[in-house]
């Protein structure tokens, strides 16, 4: 077995890069699917990776441990449900106490109405001459705040038990409806009129313009449950939400949820539930099939850029032979083995896809610090993970599309060689 001493392989080196220089239009042309597919590799996978990260904070920030009763499934549209489905009753309002009592293993049990434009709805907040329109009024128990932390008080406070006891015309604005309509002034203490009845602005939410998959806090005015019931007797499309303590086991805890929620519909105990049991994992669940077809898409388009990469590195390295026949003549006739030979032309080749991934690693890095700089709440950054498989597949397409044109030029016979003009 052949061993390439230092001098060699530098000596190679340093032929491969004297055919790069010499031929430079060709070599990029030939490095340019190289450049595309990893590229593209590494960007999208610098992409996918800050927005999973970014969904997962999302999907944190609802509750790790906090669960949703509805009554259709989760990110479905109505409209394209079985009839079954469609035709499932409402949730009521009193099934928060009857869980509480059966279910002795959950934390948290409580009820939010909304009343939104994904139901057919339309709000007005209105304050002196400013007004917010696209906002989601929704009603909610003093336990909303723990159950969803994501729906963070920045100033004031939140609904308390004599604000819900007592139906108190009280709110908590999201941070974009209290800018709008208090642009110059705190809201805390002022009085708005959501669809036309006065409420006492108790609170401010954080800000937080929501996940694309959905509205944020940011256009969320929430009043006390109590309040919601009284106003708006036709918005009965309720969801209950529970916690489960962390020393709890969770399919126990949501086994009595389950038992008590079809012993308050009765549902008979040959047939399915009429209710919908979910966690936020739901939303990391169509994330990722929405990114599966991203992760398709970004590996048909960096295969052909590799493929053309590496059938134009095959051809430049054929050239490459056909160009330095009688050199390789001369090397064997000097002493150079087939195998010599070989690693000289593997190398060259390896040069010329590592150049290509090279500037695809670089590109990719500074398409994910485009993306982090616009979009700082997608937190894209390039691993060396991927940094490592970028030049992997540079170092493997060289390796695959140039062991032909080595092979070749290793088989060569001497004579011809030095033969050829």
């Amino acid at each position: 077995m052949a061993i390439m001493t230092l001098a060699q392989a530098q000596e190679n080196f340093l032929a491969a890069m004297e055919t790069l220089r010499s031929s430079k239009v060709r070599s990029a042309l030939t490095v340019l699917g190289i450049v595309i597919g990893v590229s593209s590799v590494i960007s999208m996978a610098a992409i996918i990776q800050g927005l999973n990260k970014f969904v997962q904070n999302k999907v944190e920030s609802l509750g790790s441990r906090t669960y949703f009763l509805t009554r259709f499934p989760p990110g479905m549209d109505p409209a394209h449900m079985p009839e079954r489905i469609r035709t499932r009753r409402y949730l009521e309002y009193n099934y928060a106490d009857f869980i509480r009592q059966a279910a002795p293993d959950v934390q948290i049990v409580t009820t939010v109405g909304t009343r939104g434009f994904f139901f057919g709805d339309s709000n007005l907040i209105t304050s002196g001459n400013h007004s917010v329109e696209k906002v989601i009024v929704r009603g909610a128990e003093p336990e909303y705040t723990d159950a969803i932390p994501l729906f963070a008080i920045e100033r004031g406070r939140f609904i308390s038990a004599f604000d819900q006891q007592h139906g108190r015309p009280v709110v908590v604005l999201g941070a974009a409806i209290s800018e709008s309509l208090f642009p110059t002034t705190d809201a805390v203490g002022k009085t708005v009129r959501i669809n036309g009845g006065a409420y006492e602005v108790i609170g401010v939410f954080e800000h937080d313009q929501g996940l694309f998959l959905g509205p944020g806090v940011d256009i969320f005015a929430i009043i006390p449950l109590s309040n919601f019931k009284k106003q708006y007797p036709e918005a009965k499309e309720l969801v209950m939400l529970f916690t489960v303590p962390k020393n709890v086991n969770i399919e126990l805890a949501q086994g009595e949820v389950i038992q008590a929620m079809r012993r308050l519909r009765r549902v008979p105990a040959d047939k399915g539930n009429d209710f919908e049991l979910s966690s936020p994992d739901f939303l990391s669940n169509l994330w990722n099939q929405l990114t599966g077809a991203l992760v398709i898409l970004t590996t048909v388009i960096s295969s052909i850029g590799l493929l053309v990469g590496g059938i134009g590195v095959m051809n430049i390295m054929l050239i490459s032979v056909t160009e330095r026949t009688q050199e390789i003549g001369v090397r064997k006739a000097i002493g150079a083995r087939r195998a010599d030979i070989r690693l000289q032309f593997l190398l060259e080749a390896v040069i010329l896809t590592l150049v290509g991934g090279t500037i695809g690693i670089l590109i990719g890095s500074g398409i994910s610090t485009l993306v982090r700089a616009l979009a700082p709440s997608i937190p894209a950054t390039l691993s060396y993970l991927w940094v490592s498989i970028g030049f992997g597949i540079s170092v493997g397409v060289g390796l695959f599309f140039g062991y032909y044109p080595a092979n070749v030029a290793a088989n060569l016979d001497p004579i011809d060689c030095l033969r050829y003009e």
